[in-house]
């Protein structure tokens, strides 16, 4: 048994995953004394382990955390399904309600939606088989866990606008706890520091995807697909684990209204990057976690009924967090040695944090935050980086990034803000840009996207004055 959550690779089989065989889900188990969940699943002749540490909690013997562990389970088996893409997935003993089976399903479709895309596979055919469960009601009464009123939630935290943003309002209401995951051993500067700033208590994990992953994508010739897979909807699952461990009530996730929205469509069907962070996901998990728990955990996101301009008028107001938030796609690498601890100011990612910002923070003060390159403010732009805001506009023949960015509409308005601000009116790209713009008056106004904008699922304790629609 690995108590640190992490097992060296070893007897490594050379050969690749057959395709004609079924993904299988082999089983799991929990050690108490190590605070360990242990994931194993199968492709052919190859097994995977994936092992998932918690640092604290004492409730192991509860039922809640075995059903909680079976989720996990269940959802993070789609990091290893996507070595080869069967039409087949086979849960093995593993049984499931119908409504597990319809999430699961949904779940790996359109979870894998931009992975089939770029792997140009058709998914469409795939068949879950396995043992039914019985539905949950039958299994165990329902309960109400402080009957929706705030608690003591766990909230996800990764270290940008949306996450503070959340942690502020909720610590309003509750008594939160921040929840983060990491590899094992490694810990990201962009998270750690705006948590500290937080001054509130972290509860951790450690997840340790099987090391045959990585090896394979270091390969000169690597054998598996490789791919974006729904992470966030892996995280909640684990999440929702360390609640249950903690004795908490709540996940209160920080995903916003623009994260429904489809990257693309290909023939009519909507791929999103963003997935695990929509609406659909989160409607679909309530109601697996209800099944599950019968109402004793809650799990909403906070940020549901908000856009990214909305979360960026706000954040703009949290000071204390200015100097250590860090979006930036190269602060998340894998590799340490590789890792920046400024802003590059040239990725998807800088560049829209920049956009959406722009409305509500000093161009001095901004230009500050990006270490005196802020992308907007750039005074010969190269054509890349112009072409990237252009993407984000929808100005550019280029499709919308595969990131976690903000849809049309919002920078469209983040934009002209930004423009209308005297300490931009020299700022020549970010002129030219909205210059550009087309008027399309079917679009949201920037004072609509300054609203509450759809649905939501937050419980009325739980929600801002300006929240309840």
């Amino acid at each position: 048994m690995y108590c640190d959550g992490v097992e060296a690779a070893s007897n490594l089989i050379r050969t690749a995953p057959d395709v004609r065989s079924p993904f299988r889900y082999e089983g799991w188990a929990i050690d108490p004394a190590c605070g360990l969940l242990t994931c194993r699943y199968s492709l052919g002749d190859r097994a995977f382990q994936e092992k998932v540490s918690f640092a604290s909690g004492v409730r192991w013997e509860e039922p809640e955390v075995a059903e909680a562990a079976r989720l996990v389970f269940l959802l993070a088996g789609v990091s290893y399904y996507k070595t080869a893409a069967p039409p087949v997935i086979d849960l093995g003993q593993t049984a499931v309600t119908d409504a597990e089976r319809d999430f699961l399903r949904a779940f790996y479709l359109d979870g894998l939606g931009e992975y089939a895309y770029r792997n140009e596979l058709d998914l469409s055919g795939l068949r879950i088989e396995g043992p039914a469960a019985e539905a949950a009601a039958a299994r165990r009464p329902a309960a109400d866990w402080r009957a929706g009123d705030p608690g003591r939630p766990l909230v996800p935290f990764g270290g940008g606008i949306d996450s503070i943003v959340t942690v502020e309002m909720v610590r309003r209401r509750a008594e939160p706890a921040l929840f983060i995951v990491s590899r094992p051993g490694d810990r990201f500067a962009a998270i750690e520091r705006p948590a500290a700033v937080t001054g509130l208590p972290v509860v951790r994990a450690e997840r340790g995807i099987d090391p045959q992953l990585s090896e394979d994508a270091r390969a000169p010739e690597p054998r598996f697909l490789n791919g974006h897979v729904p992470v966030t909807g892996i995280l909640s699952a684990i999440a929702v684990m360390a609640a249950v461990l903690e004795g908490r009530d709540a996940v209160v996730m920080s995903n916003e209204w623009s994260a429904s929205i489809a990257t693309l469509e290909v023939d009519g069907r909507p791929i999103n990057h963003q997935y695990s962070k929509s609406a659909a996901f989160e409607a679909g998990f309530r109601t697996v976690l209800d099944g599950a728990f019968g109402g004793r955990l809650s799990y909403f996101s906070a940020l549901r009924p908000c856009t990214e301009l909305w979360v960026a008028q706000r954040f703009a107001a949290l000071t204390a967090y200015h100097d250590t938030f860090h979006s930036c796609n190269r602060a998340f690498y894998i590799d340490p040695a590789k890792r920046l601890d400024y802003w590059c100011g040239n990725c998807d990612k800088c560049c829209f944090i920049d956009l959406i910002l722009a409305p509500f923070l000093p161009a001095a003060d901004l230009d500050r935050i990006f270490g005196g390159s802020e992308p907007l403010s750039d005074p010969a732009p190269s054509a890349a980086l112009a072409d990237r805001f252009r993407t984000l506009l929808g100005t550019s023949p280029n499709s919308r990034p595969f990131e976690c960015v903000g849809e049309v509409g919002e920078c469209r308005a983040a934009a002209m803000l930004a423009a209308q601000r005297p300490d931009r009116a020299d700022a020549m790209l970010l002129q030219e840009l909205a210059r550009e713009l087309p008027a399309q008056p079917d679009l949201p106004t920037a004072a609509q996207l300054l609203r509450p904008a759809g649905e939501h699922f937050i419980p009325d304790a739980y929600a801002a004055e300006d929240l309840l629609v």
